[in-house]
């Protein structure tokens, strides 16, 4: 389905009336800290230069939203302090593992959650800002006028249209893991008319990390099979078309099952997670797990059930062993930027080549489906070529991103701009 500006001033479906919502909602929370903004101004601007100054300035901050995305930044902080670079690290989560570091050269700084941390950022002063958090200057995150350049960045190999609706439309650069991601964010902006970002092809730290454990571990020891499920979340995911009758499925076959919901479906799943932990508690092959890092557990697993989620290629492209994915037919795109473009995505189009589809007809007899699939080498090929497509610049990213971050700070510095 094809979108254009005329069909969404025509027609609001009740996303986007709900989007429009969140929108008011905004006006009203942004009016109530207002104040706080005005103060945090007052005292920056008494206290020191801005960005455009080029002294008292961060040169390079980097923001984390959660602590689950440290995994991508741990590469990136460990580049710098690589280059003995100085550069400032915020984050929303006050446990986040980079306070267990020791660090010379990174300066992490817990500057609170919700409107709290878009307080400070809104009054932020940088050169450079990296982050994996979407939504500038769509609701509560507004661009500083003390920040030189937004800088977005891909934090899985999956689509980039997956974002709610304009999420990143209003950053200066984003920094892709492959072309297709580059493709999609171009006909974007072509469909809304919007200036061409500045957009860089540059791998994945995550996937990078993940490879560089994996040759440093052995294989595990276990006697049993390993099956992780490990659903997307809201109700587009599997959990509420037929959660609990494929892990009654599962469970029947005497593997070791293992249960990882999406962070976020521990808050707008929470009913269906509390019925799944209620019915099935005290089973002994059933096991849930939420890990920070999902390394052990990816490791672990001979196959990973899942359905949209992006673990799906964490799982097949890293690590090598084929999935098993439910129908993606009731996914519902009305919400999400994939809603303007009618070409299926790669992500849905590449599936079949990586492992093999499960419907609700085919939970029965799911433990010859799972024994058959662990056993074949038939997706190794599909798995290969789809690595090779959706995970470029392989072992240099968190190099890539460090040397990108840097030709836009001398690029934008007083020094250059005198000479230029």
């Amino acid at each position: 389905m094809h979108l254009d500006m005329d069909t969404v001033r025509l027609y609001i479906d009740p996303a986007t009336g709900s989007m429009l919502f969140s929108v008011l909602l905004g006006v009203f929370v942004s009016a109530g800290f207002f104040l706080r903004m005005l103060f945090i101004k007052i005292k920056t601007m008494a206290g020191g230069r801005s960005a455009a100054d080029g002294e008292d300035a961060i040169k390079y901050l980097l923001y984390s939203d959660d602590k689950r995305y440290w995994n991508n930044f741990r590469p990136i902080l460990d580049e710098f302090e690589k280059r003995e670079t100085d550069v400032s690290f915020w984050t929303s989560s006050e446990d986040d593992p980079v306070f267990a570091k020791e660090y010379k050269y990174v300066h992490p700084l817990f500057i609170g959650a919700g409107n709290k941390a878009f307080v400070k950022l809104n009054a932020a002063r940088a050169d450079v800002l990296l982050s994996t958090t979407p939504g500038l200057d769509v609701l509560q995150w507004k661009r500083s006028k003390g920040v030189r350049k937004y800088v977005h960045f891909m934090h899985a190999a999956d689509t980039a249209l997956g974002y709610r609706m304009f999420q990143i439309d209003f950053f200066d650069s984003v920094l892709t893991v492959s072309d297709f991601q580059t493709e999609e964010i171009r006909t974007l902006e072509k469909l809304r008319k919007l200036p061409a970002k500045d957009i860089k092809v540059v791998g994945l730290p995550y996937f990078d990390a993940l490879a560089e454990k994996i040759n440093s571990n052995p294989a595990p020891d276990k006697t049993n099979k390993v099956i992780l499920l490990a659903p997307s979340w809201g109700t587009s995911g599997f959990l509420y078309r037929f959660g609990e009758k494929l892990i009654e499925a599962l469970i029947a076959t005497g593997y070791e099952i293992v249960f990882r919901p999406h962070p976020q479906s521990y808050t707008a799943d929470k009913d269906i997670l509390d019925k799944i932990r209620a019915r099935f508690e005290g089973t002994e092959n059933f096991r849930w797990n939420r890990d920070n890092d999902n390394f052990d557990i990816l490791n672990e697993a001979d196959l990973l059930i899942s359905d949209f989620s992006g673990v799906i290629f964490d799982f097949s492209l890293v690590f090598g062993k084929p999935v098993m994915y439910t129908s993606v037919e009731g996914f519902d795109h009305g919400i999400y930027d994939s809603a303007w473009v009618s070409e299926q995505l790669w992500k849905f189009k590449v599936l079949p080549s990586i492992g093999c589809e499960i419907s609700e007809d085919s939970i029965t007899g799911i433990r010859e489906k799972i024994d058959e699939l662990i056993s074949s080498d038939r997706f190794e090929k599909g798995i290969k070529d789809a690595k090779a497509y959706a995970w470029m610049n392989q072992g240099k990213s968190a190099e890539t991103i460090v040397s990108y971050l840097e030709s836009l700070q001398q690029a934008g510095s007083p020094e250059t701009e005198v000479k230029k």
